[in-house]
């Protein structure tokens, strides 16, 4: 059992010591956070977040129900976009190198060129992928929720 009184002074330089040590998230926590980030990024700046997506690229089924894509590293962009996540989960699968997220997202959002989805609510799940230091999807799977819809974008 730890006795503070006899060991007053190393428990203190020990709180100290960590005090001071950068804190480190857990991979989990990380993971949540970038994709409340990624949100308001594209809110802020219509535009996906360039270095989102591996360097190599993400294998992707769309919520337009189209067939599987290669989304390549580049920012998509937005006329309008407003948008939230909701319910987030995180499997860690290797602490600091890889997870899956799965969420509910929602929004109002018109890609460039597109018409308007005001009712967009998808089911997400995103594989990420430490590169060079950054979380990168390389894999993800939309579907939209019932009475909700998808992107416009087919292919």
């Amino acid at each position: 059992m730890f006795r503070y009184k006899k060991c007053g002074a190393t428990f203190a330089v020990l709180v100290a010591v960590l005090i001071s040590m950068p804190s480190f998230a857990d991979t989990a926590t990380e993971i949540k956070k970038l994709i409340a980030d990624d949100i308001r990024y594209t809110e802020e700046n219509l535009a996906g977040r360039p270095d989102a997506l591996s360097m190599n690229g993400s294998l992707e089924f769309w919520s337009s129900g189209g067939l599987l894509q290669v989304a390549e590293p580049a920012s998509e962009r937005f006329e309008v976009f407003r948008g939230k996540a909701k319910h987030i989960e995180v499997i860690v699968l290797v602490e600091g190198e890889a997870a899956v997220a799965q969420f509910y997202q929602e929004a109002v959002m018109q890609p460039v060129g597109l018409p308007l989805v005001s009712d967009y609510r998808t089911r997400v799940t995103q594989v990420f992928r430490k590169e060079g230091g950054t979380w990168r999807i390389v894999a993800a799977h939309y579907s939209p929720l019932r009475g909700g819809s998808g992107t416009p974008e087919t292919q």
